[in-house]
């Protein structure tokens, strides 16, 4: 998903710093620039998360139908202003309002602590909230009310830079609160894959209240700048320095964040929900190694490893899907349910 991106680097060369700084944060964060990669899915000239990660999988299809036809837009104040959007896929009983900014009960209570569960699903980079259909719907049936927030720079809020899950951690505490003023006793699991994944576990060290009662994290990076240099090694066999310390300059000027800053492992040093970790053993894209120093940074005090063997990036739950949602499953039992 992130391998076009270096294709620029090659093409501006290692002296051009600055420009090449410049042309790495267009193409892979500007989804307003002609030639970003969101540009090219909104024309169709690229592939996102759903078609390289899962498109071999039956159920697919079918799941996306029932997204579509059930999602209910929602809403919430930025805190850098304007709004961002999601979908709200509720259990029977709950709705979102006609203007989507908030959660109400069918029976027009709101407010009461009945403690309802809920799930925020994050999707990955390039991707957008359908491509989770399969967990959404999977979900839904054991009576779980899903959000599903449209990353900042992808789909509904494509008006704004893509923070690879750094700043989209940060609105995930505006999503919680849109459920607790609905239910201030709702009991929430955060899931999230790839840039998702690191977004959940980028959450994990904020103040969370206690309805966040676990996270589960697919496929997620160490940090933005460990993925990016490992792309760039990997694809180009170019050092990171002074390549990503360009961009990363140019990041923080324009979008507000630096790569290294933008950091799962050293938000992870801050947790204290139970925590899952998933990662498929066959992944290359974000390697399988960086599951290891994930979980092993993570400080809360329960926290599980479910390793995919053969699967690689964001195939774990196409690859074994018993065990993966069996895993998956008794997790949420114990803590979310």
């Amino acid at each position: 998903m992130l391998i076009p991106v270096f294709g620029v680097l090659a093409a501006a060369g290692v002296g051009a710093a600055g420009v090449t700084g410049s042309a790495l944060f267009d193409f892979a964060l500007n989804p307003r620039s002609e030639r970003s990669v969101m540009a090219r899915l909104r024309a169709g000239e690229a592939e996102g998360f759903d078609s390289e990660a899962a498109a071999s999988d039956p159920q697919r299809f079918e799941a996306r139908r029932w997204f579509e036809e059930s999602k209910q837009g929602v809403q919430i104040e930025a805190s850098d202003g304007g709004s961002l959007r999601g979908w709200l896929l509720p259990v029977e009983g709950i709705r979102a309002s006609d203007d989507g900014r908030s959660l109400e009960s069918l029976d027009g209570a709101t407010g009461e602590p009945r403690g309802r569960v809920f799930g925020i699903l994050c999707h990955g980079y390039s991707g957008r909230p359908s491509d989770l259909c399969i967990e959404a719907q999977i979900a839904h049936s054991f009576g779980i009310t899903v959000l599903a927030p449209a990353a900042r720079g992808h789909e509904r809020n494509d008006d704004r830079y893509v923070t690879m899950g750094w700043r989209d951690a940060n609105d995930l505490l505006g999503w919680i609160d849109l459920i607790r003023a609905f239910d201030p006793a709702a009991r929430i699991a955060l899931y999230g894959v790839s840039m998702g994944g690191a977004e959940v576990m980028m959450a994990s060290g904020l103040a969370l209240p206690p309805n966040v009662r676990c996270i589960v994290e697919d496929c997620g990076y160490t940090s933005v700048w460990d993925e990016f240099s490992v792309q760039i090694g990997m694809q180009l066999k170019l050092p990171a320095v002074p390549l990503l310390n360009a961009a990363s300059a140019v990041c923080r000027a324009r979008a507000g964040y630096g790569f290294k800053e933008a950091s799962a492992e050293h938000r992870l040093r801050r947790a204290a929900v139970p925590m899952l970790f998933i990662h498929g053993s066959e992944d290359r894209f974000v390697p399988f190694w960086m599951l290891d120093r994930l979980y092993d940074a993570c400080a809360s005090p329960v926290k599980e490893k479910l390793i995919i063997e053969g699967a690689g990036h964001g195939l774990s739950s196409t690859v074994d899907p018993d065990r993966y949602w069996g895993a998956v499953g008794s997790f949420l039992q114990r803590y979310l349910f």
